[in-house]
């Protein structure tokens, strides 16, 4: 396999781990060390909601990701020892910006931004994922917590 396969297939690779590292912004799933925990909960009403944009992470997996694997696909372009290692080098510096770039685009995602006025008047702003999604006007409860939440009121 050529130096320039072997970068673009280390690159794939690298995007396809990344992508199972978006976090999951659903109301409906929580982490293993919420179970058991107490929330404080209050009913509200929606009065806005507004489709959002969820910025990527950084955690820098991709870049690191990206950077071995370019520096490997790198260093067989050159030719001779000095050649391999300026390959090594650029194919790094490459392959860690493409990993950025890639770890942001695929762990981005789309999310509801919902405004609720609480029984007591206070309000309250959530960001959630999109689905379910709720209308102004829908009786809802928040749940506080680590994570905090909207779900539909069922009174």
């Amino acid at each position: 396999m050529t130096g320039r396969g072997l970068l673009l297939l280390s690159v794939l690779g690298a995007c396809t781990m990344v992508t199972a590292c978006a976090p999951n912004i659903s109301p409906d799933s929580y982490a293993a060390g919420s179970v058991g925990q107490v929330n404080r909960t209050v009913r509200g009403l929606v009065i806005s909601a507004r489709p959002v944009a969820i910025g990527g992470t950084q955690s820098g997996l991709g870049a690191g990701a990206g950077a071995i694997a370019g520096g490997a696909a790198g260093s067989s372009m050159g030719s001779g020892p000095r050649g391999n290692i300026v390959g090594a080098v650029g194919g790094a510096l490459v392959g860690g910006v493409i990993g950025a770039m890639a770890e942001d685009a695929a762990t981005r995602q789309d999310g509801m931004e919902y405004v609720v006025q609480t029984d007591n008047g206070a309000l309250l702003t959530v960001v959630q994922g999109n689905t379910p999604a709720f209308a102004v006007s829908q009786k809802v409860l928040v749940l506080y917590g680590s994570r905090s939440r909207i779900i539909a009121d069922p009174t």
